[in-house]
């Protein structure tokens, strides 16, 4: 998944991440409503854990625990490979790839629309992380003060807001690396303002 393949007919494609509780997921929505096409890599996640073929695959290599009544249970996975690098590093390597598929495909089916989108605009929670970031040919990093995140996450259920975020980049890395940095302190029409200027941009 090249960015020159996927710029090729001149939709921007876009990356955006975020930390926990920074708000990409509002982000995302924002962005929808501004005319972007979007996915959430967490939706495909979901996909691809819904189908017998990963419930199996995943049964095998990390127990019957996963799905408990023949379906998985993502926070069973969750609890199983936190505190185990090589099971976390299996899942990974099992998941990102069929995600970027799915991110392939989708992306194709853009060709066809009439208006054409403004941007094509994916949600990678570890878009740097994963390596996935030369994929794109731009992203926006969501950032928000520490203590917003922990509010956010904590109304979501969100425990352990410290300990998750260690598997991340900190805020500050995310930010340098992306093309565009969000700030998501305020009201969602301040968000929505923001990303309506980085999409106006976009195509310079």
């Amino acid at each position: 998944m090249a960015a020159g393949d996927a710029a090729r007919d001149g939709i921007p494609f876009v990356g955006l991440t975020g930390g926990i509780g920074a708000g990409k997921s509002e982000a995302l929505r924002a962005l929808e409503r501004l005319g972007a096409a979007t996915l959430s890599s967490d939706a495909v996640v979901h996909e691809i854990l819904a189908t017998d073929e990963a419930r199996d695959d995943l049964m095998e290599r990390l127990g019957d625990e996963v799905a408990p009544a023949g379906r998985v249970d993502r926070d069973a996975v969750a609890r199983l490979v936190f505190d185990d690098p090589d099971g976390r590093r299996w899942l990974e390597e099992y998941l990102w790839p069929r995600v970027g598929s799915r991110i392939v495909a989708w992306r194709s089916e853009l060709d066809s629309l009439d208006p054409r989108p403004r941007a094509a605009v994916v949600e990678v929670p570890l878009l740097f992380e994963s390596g996935m970031a030369d994929a794109f040919d731009a992203t926006i990093a969501v950032v928000a003060d520490e203590a917003v995140r922990a509010d956010r996450a904590g109304a979501r259920g969100h425990a352990a807001l410290d300990e998750r975020s260690a598997r991340q980049l900190s805020q500050d890395e995310k930010a340098r690396r992306a093309t565009h940095t969000v700030v998501n302190d305020g009201s969602l029409e301040e968000l929505e303002e923001k990303l309506s200027g980085i999409l106006a941009n976009l195509g310079r």
